[in-house]
C-alpha cells in the first residue's frame, strides 16, 4: 500500500508507542486484535464530531478531494481505496493497480494536507444544517 512520507513517520512514531505488539493500532483489549471501528467513533465524538464524521467518511472525504482538489483520476483513487471492479468481468480482466501513480497521488495528498495544516489553502467553513436539513 504506497503511503506519504508524512504517514511513515506517523506510523514509524506509533510503532514506538506501541511497543512489542504486533499491530501498530491494536485493540486495547485484545492486543493481538486490530483497533475497532468503534473506537475510532468514540474518538471522533470525543474530537466534537458525532453525527458529522465517521471512519469511512475520511475515505469519502479523501476520495472526492483527491479527484476534485488535486486532480487525481476515480480509477488510481479507487484502487489506493482498495476497491475492486463491481462486476464479474471487470473484475476477470481489470487488475491494474496504478501502483507508480498511487506513489505519487500519496505524497500529492499528503503535501495538500499539509499545505490546508498550515494556512496555506482556502477552506471554506460549512454551516452546520438546521433541523430542516437547509
Amino acid at each position: 500500500m504506497p503511503l506519504s512520507r508524512q504517514a511513515v513517520e506517523i506510523l514509524q512514531a506509533q510503532r514506538a508507542i506501541a511497543g512489542h505488539w504486533p499491530l501498530v493500532f491494536p485493540s486495547m483489549v485484545r492486543p493481538h486484535k486490530p483497533m475497532s471501528n468503534n473506537t475510532i467513533l468514540v474518538a471522533l465524538r470525543r474530537m466534537g464530531y458525532a453525527g458529522r464524521m465517521t471512519g469511512h467518511g475520511f475515505r469519502a472525504l479523501a476520495m472526492s478531494a483527491i479527484k476534485q482538489e488535486i486532480g487525481w483520476r476515480h480509477e488510481v483513487v479507487d484502487r489506493q481505496l482498495a476497491h475492486t471492479p463491481r462486476n464479474k468481468i471487470d473484475a476477470a480482466y481489470d487488475r491494474a493497480d496504478f501502483l507508480r501513480e498511487r506513489r505519487v497521488m500519496m505524497q500529492d495528498w499528503a503535501d495538500y494536507l499539509d499545505t490546508i495544516a498550515a494556512g496555506g489553502a482556502t477552506v471554506v467553513p460549512l454551516r452546520p444544517l438546521s433541523a430542516t436539513g437547509r
